[in-house]
């Protein structure tokens, strides 16, 4: 991809990522002040089912999520992680294998509470708290997660792999594509 298509694509990537869930945040304030006497109306159909929607939508991620890293950890296979490691930089030292695969665990962990959490709010609290844990704080959630991995791999690694966000979107844009060797990095 040329760097003027991908300068292109941040605007939309941007407005999917910031814009859409605070959209979808303000639907869902709406939705939650349906009093009972107006919810079988039209209108209010649409809402709850645009809720509906968003949380198995949200669900249906993360637990694809949890079963795409938990199902690698299996004995005999290489972790996702350790897997994405190898094809980003070819053969990696037992050092990285060991701390790939407890990365694929913590990844695990991470999206099990964001699951459960989603649950346990949607269930329990107002809809109100459930829609910003779903809608505002998931994606910092997200960040602050690689950022907490990215200090560990620095802190625990004695020669920690570095490599550009640019690689590793093309590893993971190119997952179809085999490879004789690492990822080139820009």
């Amino acid at each position: 991809m040329s760097d003027a298509a991908l300068a292109r694509t941040r605007i939309p990537a941007f407005l999917a990522l910031g814009v859409v869930p605070l959209l979808f945040h303000l639907v869902i304030i709406e939705t939650s002040r349906i009093h009972f006497a107006s919810a079988w109306s039209l209108g209010a159909l649409f809402r709850l089912g645009f809720v509906t929607a968003s949380a198995l939508t949200h669900w249906a991620i993360y637990g694809g999520l949890l079963a795409t890293f938990a199902l690698t950890l299996r004995p005999g296979r290489d972790a996702l992680i350790t897997a994405m490691a190898r094809r980003l930089h070819g053969a990696i030292a037992d050092e990285l294998v060991v701390y790939t695969r407890r990365v694929t665990w913590a990844w695990c962990g991470f999206f099990a509470v964001q699951l459960t959490t989603s649950v346990t709010l949607f269930l329990f609290a107002p809809l109100v708290v459930w829609s910003f844990f779903v809608n505002v704080l998931d994606i910092p959630l997200v960040a602050a997660m690689f950022g907490a991995e990215y200090l560990c791999r620095i802190h625990c690694l004695r020669d920690p792999p570095r490599h550009s966000l640019a690689a590793i979107l093309a590893m993971i844009t190119d997952v179809r594509k085999p490879r004789e060797g690492p990822v080139a990095s820009p």
